[in-house]
C-alpha cells in the first residue's frame, strides 16, 4: 500500500481509488501511522480525511482473512459478513504470518493463511467500524471481545502499516457475488486459488491441483479430491431483481453485470431492477438480524453491538465484532423482510 501526497496515482484501477495522505514536513508517515493506531485521534479531521480517500467503489475486491474452520464454513453455505479489507489495501501483505495478524478469530497461524475474496456489489453494504454507524465496538471491554480490539479510528491494529477496515452494513451477511475466490497464502508469498464460487450452481469448483493438496488437507471436514462443493447450509440473505413487473433470484457478477440466477445460459436475463433481501427483528429492544429460524427458536446477529446490547441479550462473541444469540420466536417484535435497494 502506498500514501501519495502531491503526486497522482497513474495507472491505478479505477475501481480500486488508492489510499492517500496529504504529507508534508510536519505530517510525515510515521505521525500519520502513530495518529491511526490511537483512540485519541478517533475524530481527528486529518486523519478522517485521510481514511475518507478509501472508498470501496461497485466491483471493488474484498477480502475477508480466514482460518481454516472459517473456510470449511464458507463452503458449506457460510455468506461474506463482518470485518473485511479492500484487497489493494493489503495487497503488500502475503507472508502468512503477516496476513494471520488480520483474523477475525483470534488466533494466528504461521503456515498457512487463508481468505475469501469477492468484488463489492454497492458501497452500501460497508461499514467504517467506527463514528456513528457502530459507536459502541471501540469501547467494548476485552473480555466481551474476540480478535484484535477496534480502535475506532477506522483502521486496523498494527504496529506497522496503515490499514483501513471495514465491516459489511451492520454485520450483515451479504449474499455471494459471482466469481467469488477461496484462497490460500503459503511461506514465500505464493497466492493459491482453492475454489472458485458458481451462483448457478449455488457451490465451489475446486481450481488447486495435485500440488496443493496438503493445503486443502488442512480444511476440517474437505475432502481435498472432491472438484465441486456444493452449499448445504441455506443463505440468510439473498438478491432479487425485476424484470418488467416479474421478480425473480438473482445473481450479482460485478462490476456491470447483475441477471437472473437460472441454470441455462439463454434464461440468465439481466435485471432492471436489484435488491439484497434479508430477514431483521427487535428482541429485546435491540435490532438483530434473523440468520435462521424454525417454530420456536431463531438465531440472532446483533446489528449494533454494544455494552447494553450485550446485557440486555447476552450475545456471544464468535469472531471479532460479530455478536449472536438465540431467542424465542415468541419474543421477536417488529419481525419482517428487509429489501435493501441498489441503484443500477
Amino acid at each position: 500500500m502506498t500514501l501519495t501526497g502531491e503526486d497522482s496515482a497513474v495507472g491505478t484501477d479505477p475501481l480500486e481509488p488508492p489510499l492517500s495522505a496529504p504529507l508534508r514536513r510536519d505530517l510525515g508517515w510515521t505521525q500519520v501511522q502513530r495518529m491511526s493506531q490511537s483512540a485519541s485521534h478517533r475524530e481527528d479531521p486529518v486523519l478522517r480525511s485521510i481514511r475518507a480517500t478509501a472508498e470501496i467503489r461497485r466491483g471493488t475486491r474484498m477480502t475477508k482473512v480466514l482460518s481454516a474452520a472459517q473456510v470449511a464454513g464458507h463452503l458449506g453455505g457460510w455468506l461474506p459478513y463482518g470485518f473485511c479489507y479492500r484487497s489493494c489495501d493489503i495487497a503488500h501483505l502475503r507472508d502468512p504470518r503477516d496476513l494471520g495478524q488480520l483474523r477475525t478469530d483470534g488466533a494466528v497461524d504461521d503456515d498457512v493463511a487463508y481468505a475469501l475474496r469477492w468484488r463489492a456489489v454497492d458501497p452500501v453494504d460497508y461499514e467504517v467500524p467506527a463514528g456513528p454507524a457502530q459507536p459502541g465496538l471501540a469501547v467494548l471491554p476485552t473480555h466481551d471481545r474476540v480478535g484484535a480490539m477496534v480502535i475506532g479510528t477506522g483502521f486496523t491494529f498494527s504496529t506497522d502499516d496503515l490499514i483501513p477496515e471495514f465491516i459489511t452494513a451492520g454485520f450483515a451477511d451479504l449474499p455471494m457475488p459471482a466469481n467469488a475466490q477461496i484462497i490460500a497464502y503459503v511461506p514465500g508469498g505464493e497466492e493459491v486459488v482453492l475454489y472458485t464460487y458458481q451462483p448457478e450452481q449455488h457451490g465451489w469448483l475446486r481450481l488447486a491441483g495435485p500440488r496443493w493438496r496438503p493445503v486443502l488437507d488442512n480444511l476440517p471436514g474437505a475432502s481435498p479430491d472432491r472438484e465441486y462443493v456444493p452449499c448445504t447450509a441455506p443463505g440468510s440473505s439473498k438478491l432479487v431483481g425485476r424484470i418488467n413487473d416479474k421478480e425473480y433470484e438473482a445473481v450479482a457478477d460485478p462490476p456491470e453485470e447483475f441477471r437472473v440466477r437460472a441454470l441455462t445460459r439463454a434464461a440468465r436475463y439481466p435485471v432492471s431492477t436489484l435488491s439484497r433481501r434479508a430477514e431483521q427483528a427487535m428482541w429485546r429492544n435491540v435490532p438483530c438480524w434473523v440468520l435462521q429460524r424454525d417454530a420456536s427458536w431463531a438465531r440472532l446477529r446483533l446489528i449494533r453491538p454494544d455494552a447494553d446490547a450485550l446485557v440486555a441479550t447476552g450475545a456471544r462473541c464468535y469472531e471479532r465484532g460479530v455478536y449472536e444469540s438465540w431467542a424465542p420466536m415468541g419474543e421477536l417484535s417488529d419481525h419482517h423482510i428487509s429489501d435493501i435497494p441498489y441503484e443500477l
